[in-house]
């Protein structure tokens, strides 16, 4: 893919919460639980409040930080 998205290796199904983690998106899971019911992060362009969504190869996650906008790719 062309864009600057990185893309987090994955095997399998990942759930968001977990994926958050993962891609250095979130320190850990309370910060992950918090960004997700503020409405701060979005999969694939549409704000996700459930931290178990199960997510697909090729999917991007952005998050809003105080830092800024960051965002990964499912892989």
């Amino acid at each position: 893919m062309s864009d600057d998205v990185p893309t987090i290796p994955t095997e399998g199904s990942i759930r968001l919460g977990q994926f958050l983690k993962l891609a250095d998106l979130a320190d850990d899971g309370s910060q992950a639980r918090a960004l997700i019911t503020d409405g701060e992060v979005t999969v694939d362009g549409e704000v996700e409040t459930r931290r178990g969504r199960q997510l697909v190869t090729g999917s991007v996650v952005e998050v809003d930080l105080p830092s800024g906008r960051r965002r990964a790719r499912v892989g």
